[in-house]
C-alpha cells in the first residue's frame, strides 16, 4: 500500500465500516487496529477518535517520540479540510463500497447516492433535536391537532381559518409552562405538537441547553471553528517554544517536604496515641499527595511513560490504596468527551446525581457499557441531590475503593504492550496498602474497635476537599452535545471552569484550580499553569470563547444551583406523571 496515496473520504468510511481505526493526524490518516489493545492510554480513547482529525488532541496528549512513533500506523493521507465523521461508538454509521453499490442498484436511473462527505456534513454540524425545517413545515398542514379530548381542525398553514393561532392555544393547554422553540432557518415561535411525555421534556430540555450554547459561544461553520483551531494551534507551539512543558523540579522538591511533614505528624500522633489528631493528618497527607499522582498520570512531570507511571503508582495505589490504571482509564476518556452523558464517566453518577436532562430518558454508557436506567429511586434521589452533594463527598473516598479493586479485575485493566507491567504492579501495591493501613494501623496500633472505627471515618471523611476540587470544574457547566464540526479548544473550555484564588493558595488546590487551561493542555506540569493561565485568557478573547472562572465559594454555589435546577425539573415530571395517571391529560402546565 502506497503510504502517500490521497484517500477520499467515501474510501475511509468504507475502511470504518469494515471495522478499521481510522484516525487522522496532521493531514495523514492512521489505521490504529493493532496499537488499540496496547495503548497505554486505552483502547476507548482511540474508538472516541475514529473518523475525526483528531490532531489537537493527539498533539497535546503525546511526547514528541511518540508522534515520531505513530508514522508507522501510517496508511495515506488526506486532501484537506476534513469534515469530522461521528465514531462508530458514538452512533455513526457508515457504509462499505458493496453496500452503496447494492443501494444503487436498486434505485430509480434519476437518483443520485448520498455521498460520504455530504452526510458527514450533516452529522458535524447539526445540533438541533427537532425535525427537519422541511419535517417541521409539514407538521404545519396535519389535518388533526389533538388537544385534551378536543380536536382543532385545520385547512393548512397560515388558512384564514385560524389553524395556527388554535394549534397554538391547544399546545398551550398542554403546556402553558414553556416557552417556544427558536426555529433553525428563520421559523420562530413554531408550538411542540406532542403531547408533553418524559421524552418530549426531555428532548425540548436538552434542546434549551444546546440553544443557549449556540447563542453564548462561537459560531459551529466551517470558517470559525477552523480559525479558532489555528489559534490554537499556534498556542501550543508557542507554549512548547517558551518551555512551558518544562517541569521546576524544585517545586516538586517543596512539595515532598509538605508530604513528609504532615506524614511525620501523622506517626507522631499515633506514637503519643493521639489518635483522632493522627487520623486529621493522615487525611491531609492523602490529600495532598494525591495531587502529585494526577500529575504523573497525564506525565505531567519527566513526560517518561515508566518513570511518572511508577510515581502514580506508588502514590496512588501504595500510598492510598486507589488505582492509578482505573483513575486513568476513566480521565482519559473523561478528558476527549468531558461532561458528555453518555461517554463521560466522571458525570455518569445516576441515580445519585444528575447534572443534565439526557439521563431522564435512560442513559447507555459507553465506557461502562452500561444502561443507567431511570427510575423511581433516581425521581426521589435525584429531586434532593443539591442537598446529599456534601454528605456524599464525605463517603466518596470508600467507593473509590471499590471502584479501584472492580477495575483491577476486570478485563479492562489487561494491558499489553509497554504498559503490561502495571496490573501486576497496582495488585501488588495494594496489598500492601491494605497490609500497612488495615493491619498494622488500624489492628495493631489502634486498641479499640470504637477507636479503629472512628479513626477510619475521620481520616477518610475529611478528604471530602478533594472530591469536591473535583466535581467542581465541571458539574457546573454545559452537558449539550454540539455535534462533531465544534474544534476541540472550544469543547473543552466550554464544559470546564477554572476556580480563583491567590497564588498562596495554590498548594491547597494541587492545581485544580486551573482545569480549563489543563484540559487544553493536559502534559504541562501543574507548577506553569498559573502563568499559562495569562496565555489562555489572550487566547479566549481572541477567538470570542468565554473562559469561566469562580472563586471557590461562588463555584460551590453554582455546582449546588446546577444540582438544584436539574432536581427541579425531575420534580415537574414526577408531578407532571402524577397528573397524567389521574386524568390521562398532560401534566406539563
Amino acid at each position: 500500500m502506497d503510504r502517500n496515496q490521497i484517500l477520499t473520504p467515501r474510501a475511509i468510511e468504507s475502511l470504518i465500516a469494515d471495522g478499521h481505526y481510522i484516525v487522522i493526524n496532521d493531514g495523514q490518516v492512521l489505521r490504529l487496529d493493532g496499537w488499540a489493545e496496547k495503548h497505554p492510554g486505552g483502547k476507548l480513547a482511540i474508538r472516541h477518535m475514529v473518523g475525526r482529525d483528531a490532531s489537537d488532541e493527539i498533539n497535546v496528549y503525546h511526547s514528541a517520540k511518540t508522534l515520531r512513533l505513530m508514522a508507522v500506523f501510517r496508511i495515506g493521507r488526506i486532501q484537506p479540510p476534513w469534515i469530522n465523521l461521528t465514531p462508530p461508538i458514538r452512533g455513526g454509521v457508515f457504509r462499505k463500497y458493496q453496500d452503496e453499490e447494492e443501494s444503487i442498484s436498486s434505485r430509480s436511473d434519476d437518483e443520485e447516492p448520498p455521498l460520504a462527505s455530504d452526510l458527514a456534513s450533516v452529522n458535524s454540524s447539526t445540533t438541533s433535536l427537532e425535525l427537519s425545517v422541511d419535517d417541521e413545515l409539514k407538521s404545519y398542514n396535519e389535518p388533526l391537532i389533538r388537544s385534551s379530548s378536543k380536536t382543532i381542525e385545520c385547512d393548512g398553514y397560515g388558512s384564514d381559518n385560524g389553524c395556527e393561532i388554535n394549534q397554538r392555544r391547544a399546545f398551550q393547554a398542554k403546556a402553558d409552562a414553556f416557552e417556544l422553540y427558536s426555529e433553525l432557518k428563520g421559523l420562530t415561535g413554531r408550538p411542540l405538537l406532542q403531547d408533553q411525555t418524559r421524552d418530549a421534556f426531555t428532548t425540548q430540555t436538552m434542546q434549551d441547553e444546546i440553544n443557549r450554547d449556540l447563542e453564548s459561544y462561537p459560531s459551529l461553520d466551517s470558517a470559525t471553528q477552523q480559525n479558532i483551531t489555528k489559534k490554537y494551534q499556534a498556542l501550543h507551539q508557542r507554549i512548547k517554544d517558551e518551555g512551558y512543558y518544562d517541569c521546576r523540579y524544585m517545586e516538586y522538591g517543596k512539595e515532598f517536604v509538605r508530604y513528609s511533614f504532615l506524614f511525620a505528624l501523622f506517626l507522631v500522633s499515633l506514637r503519643a496515641e493521639w489518635y483522632m489528631t493522627s487520623a486529621v493528618f493522615l487525611a491531609l497527607f492523602w490529600q495532598q499527595i494525591m495531587f502529585t499522582a494526577h500529575d504523573a498520570g497525564h506525565r505531567g512531570i519527566t513526560h517518561n511513560f515508566v518513570f511518572d507511571t511508577l510515581v502514580g503508582l506508588f502514590i496512588a495505589d501504595f500510598c492510598c490504596g486507589l488505582s492509578l490504571g482505573w483513575w486513568k482509564s476513566s480521565h482519559n476518556v473523561h478528558h476527549l468527551v468531558t461532561n458528555s452523558p453518555e461517554h463521560d464517566p466522571d458525570i455518569q453518577n445516576c441515580p445519585m446525581f444528575v447534572t443534565g436532562p439526557t439521563f431522564f430518558k435512560s442513559v447507555r454508557s459507553s465506557y461502562y457499557d452500561f444502561t443507567f436506567p431511570w427510575t423511581s429511586s433516581a425521581d426521589f434521589l435525584v429531586r434532593y441531590q443539591q442537598y446529599t452533594y456534601y454528605p456524599t463527598m464525605f463517603i466518596a473516598r470508600f467507593n473509590l475503593y471499590i471502584l479501584s479493586w472492580l477495575h483491577l479485575l476486570s478485563p479492562r485493566s489487561q494491558n499489553l504492550g509497554s504498559a503490561s507491567w502495571t496490573r501486576p504492579t497496582e495488585i501488588g501495591f495494594m496489598l500492601c496498602y491494605w497490609y500497612l493501613f488495615g493491619y498494622l494501623l488500624l489492628w495493631c496500633s489502634i486498641p479499640t474497635w470504637t477507636l479503629r472505627v472512628t479513626f477510619v471515618l475521620v481520616s477518610h471523611v475529611l478528604t471530602f476537599p478533594l472530591h469536591v476540587q473535583i466535581t467542581l470544574s465541571h458539574w457546573a457547566t454545559s452537558t449539550a452535545d454540539l455535534g462533531d464540526a465544534e474544534s476541540f479548544p472550544q469543547r473543552q473550555l466550554r464544559t470546564t471552569m477554572d476556580v480563583d484564588c491567590p497564588t498562596w493558595l495554590d498548594f491547597i488546590h494541587g492545581g485544580l484550580q486551573f482545569q480549563a487551561v489543563h484540559h487544553l493542555f493536559p502534559r504541562v506540569p501543574r507548577h506553569n499553569l498559573r502563568k499559562l493561565q495569562t496565555l489562555v485568557k489572550q487566547f479566549c478573547s481572541e477567538t470570542g470563547i468565554e473562559y469561566k472562572i469562580l472563586g471557590f465559594v461562588d463555584g460551590n454555589k453554582e455546582v449546588l444551583s446546577r444540582l438544584g435546577e436539574v432536581g427541579k425539573q425531575v420534580e415537574m415530571l414526577v408531578q407532571c406523571q402524577k397528573y397524567m395517571a389521574a386524568t390521562g391529560e398532560s401534566g406539563l402546565h
